[in-house]
């Protein structure tokens, strides 16, 4: 098993899904909406995120799936900015950017990750908000479990002082440095333009703007064998870093989009392929909004609860309705609560 690539992940399933105006101001990625039906272009990203919830359960990771009916929420989709779960029961909770995107923290999420894992303590910088002080989880930094190292284009979505106290608290080694696409504009969020990986990472190299600190990121990338795939302008464009490696049943994935699968090369699938199964998802209504996989799945990073009882990996009031507990069950997520003390099986798919 790899530090770097959990076997279970949270995704949240919006029913009002659309591109966030609040955010368009700083997300080059992100493409107006204006024309599209409001309710086919919701019901499309609503299928997207089913679709990557069976293709998830299906290579053996365990999915714990929202869903999201309010109206207010336009980019509830992408939970990993403002959640992140960490080895030896610790949880964060991040300070965000824009203020339509601050009601996406869910205290039903925190109980469900409590209930199921074993949380020792979950620390909350969303007060930092009050100073125009923003991290956006691990969509503003991506994370080197092994190396322990926080890497972080620096935006203002990613304040250096919120990084800093971050890193302490966690344990991670800083690593910040200023990126920007083929226009010259900032690069909003890290995870667009960087994946690491056990084995290897993919990064746009030539986005950051320093050539000392383009070679140190690299170095350090690098260090303990791990392999460097370089990304074009173009392929960070398609979403080609915004990617994450999961532990399935029968050994790692790389998640990511069809859009990302397309764009990459021939050589640099062959590089994936010595550690990972690729696993391309089309979440092609998603990628609109400015993000794609990797923004859409918050990694569970914690050692699950023991199962005294165990039906199909569900117990209690769960397994009373286990005819009921699938991807087309779309009662409030409250309801999904189980009354037992089970955790999931691996593999499994569990409504909440």
């Amino acid at each position: 098993m790899s530090v770097q690539a959990p076997s279970a992940v949270v995704l949240v399933r919006p029913h009002c899904f659309a591109p966030n105006p609040e955010t368009a101001g700083d997300n080059a990625f992100q493409v107006p909406a204006d024309g599209l039906d409001a309710e086919i272009l919701a019901s499309a990203a609503r299928d997207e995120v089913t679709g990557l919830a069976l293709a998830l359960e299906s290579a053996g990771i365990t999915v714990h799936l929202f869903d999201d009916h309010d109206h207010n929420r336009p980019d509830s989709v992408f939970p990993n900015n403002w959640l992140s779960t960490h080895a030896g029961g610790h949880v964060a909770v991040f300070p965000m950017y824009a203020p339509n995107r601050r009601n996406e923290r869910r205290a039903d999420i925190l109980e469900l990750l409590k209930f199921r894992y074993r949380v020792q303590d979950v620390i909350d910088y969303s007060g930092l908000e009050v100073d125009d002080v923003f991290l956006e989880g691990t969509g503003a930094m991506v994370l080197d479990h092994g190396a322990r190292v926080a890497y972080a284009a620096r935006s203002r979505r990613a304040d250096p002082v919120a990084l800093e106290r971050f890193c302490t608290n966690f344990g991670y080694e800083p690593m910040a440095f200023d990126a920007v696409d083929s226009s010259g504009a900032a690069v909003y969020h890290t995870n667009v333009m960087m994946t690491v990986a056990t084995d290897f990472a993919m990064i746009g190299l030539d986005m950051i703007r320093s050539p000392e600190r383009r070679r140190q990121v690299a170095e350090r990338l690098s260090a303990g064998g791990r392999a460097i795939i370089g990304l074009t302008h173009e392929q960070v464009r398609m979403f080609a870093g915004n990617a994450i490696e999961l532990q399935g049943t029968n050994g790692r994935y790389l998640a990511l989009s069809r859009t990302a699968f397309a764009c990459l090369t021939e050589a640099q699938k062959e590089v994936i392929q010595r550690s990972c199964t690729l696993l391309p998802v089309d979440v092609s209504t998603i990628e609109l909004a400015g993000g794609s996989v990797r923004c859409m799945i918050a990694g569970i990073h914690l050692d699950p609860r023991p199962t005294p009882t165990d039906v199909d990996g569900l117990s209690g009031q769960s397994a009373a309705r286990g005819a009921n507990i699938g991807l087309g069950y779309a009662s409030p997520v409250h309801e999904n609560l189980p009354s037992g003390g089970s955790g999931p099986r691996k593999g499994a798919l569990v409504l909440g």
